[in-house]
């Protein structure tokens, strides 16, 4: 199920494969932010308040992150799609579990930690079966394009679908539609096939899965307490930098020994991989921290409903849907790096205009051209940041670089929500929107300043590995 690189049309069996990949990364990016727009109604149906809401956001997008890179190692272990269907069936029935939610212990049990796992053992093998059904760089940046455009619509229109449901039905019918949808992908899955066989015998390295989830768990949970206590913030930081940094003194510790550990030194070795990661990290928290930040000040502070939330991050959607779609024309005419570059170059400067156009309009519609420029640029350079990651390393060690090049991103994610979300609970009416907003477009300017770096002409598929 290889492309070829003398056509420019995928076969049918990769059109197939291709569809339940897609929708797959969708409905996850998707439940990363329409909770955003629901901020109002689940506080008060379930007696919490919105910062108890963005506490379950956050952890669900945590819980991906810390549990990513194992998900990615078990690919290998037991194979690509039975992890796929594994993590779906455990992501809809987390989906369930939070539409029936009494309280907020049982919408994170259900959104936050099942829906989370689930999506930590499906989104690697998208990843690794992309990168193994199309083999040349063409088809593969076409195929991750589709796949990235999906996260990118996925996360910025799950305010507008969310927001819909909520305000004709209730914010759980959010959650059935996510049960159905994930429904409809087991049974495009069927017939899948994975390219390689599952290793069973394959080691495991359990002591590293905990050490890592536990040091990322702790890094984000000190800037969830940033508004509460410095010194916790502080502690908490320090321990997860510690327990991170114990991570890799053990894993490069088995190999010298060797032995197997859950993250090959081998994933850091490469400058334009690493460079690519940083760059996928920054595009997402970017991304979630706009939309939360959006989602909360057009809520408390302007008042506004789920539906008319949501209609507004419609030119996000507009956004990137326009720049994915020309993302493979982009690709031919320009190099990666200059998509990056210029993706995070107009993503800065949508944020300036955001903050411009809301401060001197009490228009909702001021929002539309800061948003729609936000998601034009992180849209045009999702695909190449993914491109550039996935095609830096062989075939054996698709299954590390998949968990860590989505761990990378959906800590970015996680980060985006917490750093925004604890500026804004610290005084949504003195300042803190345009606060946070800055903070974001700060974020934006690092992004830029570090793709710049970013070589030219990157080197053939794998041959870096």
């Amino acid at each position: 199920m290889t492309g070829n690189g003398m056509d420019d049309r995928p076969s049918r069996a990769q059109r197939g494969a291709l569809l339940p990949l897609a929708l797959a990364q969708f409905i996850c990016s998707f439940a990363g932010s329409n909770m955003n727009v629901m901020i109002t109604d689940i506080s008060e149906d379930l007696d919490t308040t919105v910062q108890g809401v963005q506490i379950a956001i956050t952890v669900f997008l945590l819980v991906m992150a810390a549990f990513m890179i194992p998900g990615g190692k078990l690919t290998v272990r037991y194979g690509r799609k039975r992890c796929f269907i594994t993590g779906l069936i455990v992501y809809g029935v987390g989906a369930l579990v939070s539409a029936v939610s009494p309280g907020l212990g049982v919408l994170i049990l259900g959104n936050s930690l099942l829906e989370g796992i689930g999506t930590a053992l499906l989104i690697p093998p998208v990843y690794i079966l992309a990168t193994l059904y199309f083999a040349d760089l063409t088809s593969r940046a076409r195929a991750f394009g589709t796949i990235s455009a999906m996260a990118g619509v996925g996360a910025a229109a799950g305010p507008l679908i969310g927001g819909a449901i909520t305000s004709f039905i209730s914010w759980r019918a959010a959650f059935v539609f996510q049960a159905l949808i994930i429904a409809v992908i087991v049974l495009l899955s069927r017939r899948l096939v994975d390219p390689l066989p599952a290793e069973p015998d394959r080691p495991f390295d359990t002591i590293g899965a905990a050490t890592s989830a536990a040091g990322l768990i702790l890094i984000v949970a000190g800037i969830l307490a940033a508004d509460d206590n410095a010194w916790l913030m502080l502690a908490l930081l320090a321990a997860g930098a510690l327990l991170l940094t114990l991570f890799f003194t053990m894993g490069r510790a088995k190999e010298r020994a060797g032995k197997e550990p859950l993250l090959s030194s081998a994933m850091f070795r490469d400058r334009t991989a690493n460079l690519g990661m940083i760059t996928q990290n920054l595009q997402w928290l970017i991304l979630m921290g706009v939309s939360f930040t959006v989602a909360a000040y057009l809520q408390v502070v302007r008042g506004y409903g789920a539906i008319e939330s949501g209609v507004i991050f419609t030119f996000a959607t507009l956004g990137i849907l326009l720049s994915s779609i020309g993302a493979q024309r982009f690709a031919e005419r320009r190099p990666q790096r200059t998509l990056i570059i210029a993706g995070f170059a107009i993503t800065v400067v949508g944020i300036g205009v955001l903050i411009l156009m809301v401060d001197v309009s009490p228009s909702a519609w001021a929002f539309s051209p800061g948003l729609f420029l936000i998601g034009f640029g992180l849209g045009g350079m999702l695909t190449p940041s993914v491109n550039i990651v996935q095609s830096a390393f062989a075939d054996e060690l698709q299954g590390e670089i998949s968990g860590l090049s989505r761990s990378v991103s959906n800590l970015g994610s996680s980060l985006g929500t917490a750093i925004a979300g604890t500026i804004l609970v610290a005084g949504l009416s003195t300042g803190a929107y345009a606060t946070a907003m800055i903070a974001l477009a700060v974020v934006g300017l690092l992004g830029l300043g570090l793709a710049t770096f970013l070589p030219r002409t990157p080197a053939p598929t794998g041959a870096r590995a």
